[in-house]
């Protein structure tokens, strides 16, 4: 019995023994002034300063069809005022035909067309995650890797003018059908 008793406690000690031994002994402390210095907290509004000077980068291995460039000149430029007193500003690029710098808020990104199945207007910062919708009526900014809508409900003065124009005179429905062959 005592045997097994001794076998047992030297079964559980083991482990203990060959973790002591091989755990390497710690170095001596050594002065409290040679500590790494803390790290400092970047405020936002001077991460936002740093944002605005920062030049979008431009380069870009982005090829673009001639699908794409055809949306691309469907896209509505300027100033789009949108819900909540936010605003989204969308400017051609001169120096690469088709690409698009869209800004709000101090973000800026560096956007280019893709081509939608429902022909709506899509432009995109693959870099940034970043997405601008444009419908005939109202459009929309959203950061696709947080599943967030940035600017919702922006409107250009050519999408107050549609927006005015389908409250007179309402798409049909889907439901009512088509209309009956003239004959």
């Amino acid at each position: 019995m005592k045997k097994i008793a001794l076998i047992a406690a030297m079964a559980l000690a083991l482990p203990f023994a060959a973790t002591a031994q091989t755990t390497p002994a710690k170095p001596a402390a050594k002065s409290e002034a040679k500590k790494a210095p803390a790290k400092k907290q970047v405020t936002r509004k001077a991460a936002k300063a740093v944002e605005e000077v920062t030049p979008i980068a431009d380069e870009t291995n982005i090829v673009l069809t001639e699908a794409d460039l055809a949306v691309a000149k469907r896209v509505s430029l300027g100033k789009a005022q949108c819900e909540l007193g936010a605003d989204v500003t969308v400017d051609a690029d001169e120096k690469k035909p088709g690409f698009f710098n869209v800004s709000t808020k101090g973000v800026k990104y560096r956007m280019h067309p893709v081509e939608s199945r429902t022909g709506a207007i899509r432009l995109e910062d693959p870099r940034a995650g970043a997405m601008w919708l444009q419908l005939g009526n109202k459009s929309m900014l959203m950061n696709q890797k947080a599943g967030l809508r940035i600017a919702d409900e922006c409107q250009t003065a050519e999408q107050v003018a549609f927006a005015e124009e389908m409250k007179k005179n309402p798409p049909k429905s889907l439901f009512e059908g088509a209309d009956a062959a003239k004959k």
